[in-house]
């Protein structure tokens, strides 16, 4: 299962899921009022995202997710663990104090670009650092170390606080290393989905 970002493109996990030898499902995730998908009165906020991941979750599934919708993968492995196999994440930008690790702030520039967008997910700063430690599953961090969204000592400390973490870092890859960078990405993924879960 695909998730995106903030941004809500569907498109960006596409490369690598085109790429992928393994022949499970590829399910690629919008969020309401995002990236073309209409808006839902239903949906208020990250709760909102997370109970409809979750309930699309036949499990155990490889939740990947982008940017901000790491938040939601890492959120769902709290609440659904036995319906998570494994994460991939790339830059996540949510779930810990990004700002304290030089993250820049995303939101400000996202605003004016799309001064539509519903604010729940501008809103959203969860800090999950207590828990995160629960998360059992393997999980495979992808980074760029050009990204001011989402700088390398995020995945660094995101690596510490996950049990069973991988961070790879692409040289010069950017916020959109999933896509621009698939295939570099692509043989990381290949061997995180190998891994056995613990």
């Amino acid at each position: 299962m695909f998730l995106p970002g903030a941004s809500g493109n569907r498109q960006l996990w596409k490369p690598v899921a085109d790429g992928l030898s393994h022949p499970g499902e590829r399910r690629f995730f919008g969020w309401p009022g995002f990236g073309g998908v209409p808006e839902d009165p239903s949906v208020t906020g990250i709760s909102d995202l997370v109970t409809r991941v979750v309930g699309e979750m036949a499990g155990p599934v490889v939740l990947f997710a982008q940017s901000m919708g790491g938040l939601i993968a890492l959120r769902a492995a709290l609440e659904a663990p036995e319906k998570v196999r494994s994460l991939v994440l790339s830059v996540t930008s949510g779930g810990i104090d990004v700002h304290a690790l030089g993250a820049l702030d995303w939101r400000r520039e996202f605003t004016a670009q799309n001064p539509h967008a519903p604010r729940w997910f501008l809103d959203a700063r969860e800090d999950l650092t207590p828990r995160l430690g629960q998360i059992a599953v393997p999980v495979l961090l992808l980074w760029g170390d050009a990204d001011p969204i989402s700088p390398v000592a995020v995945g660094r400390r995101l690596t510490e606080l996950l049990p069973d973490a991988e961070l790879v870092v692409i040289p010069a890859g950017t916020h959109e290393l999933a896509s621009e960078r698939a295939s570099e990405v692509l043989p990381h993924v290949e061997r995180h989905l190998l891994k056995p879960r613990k």
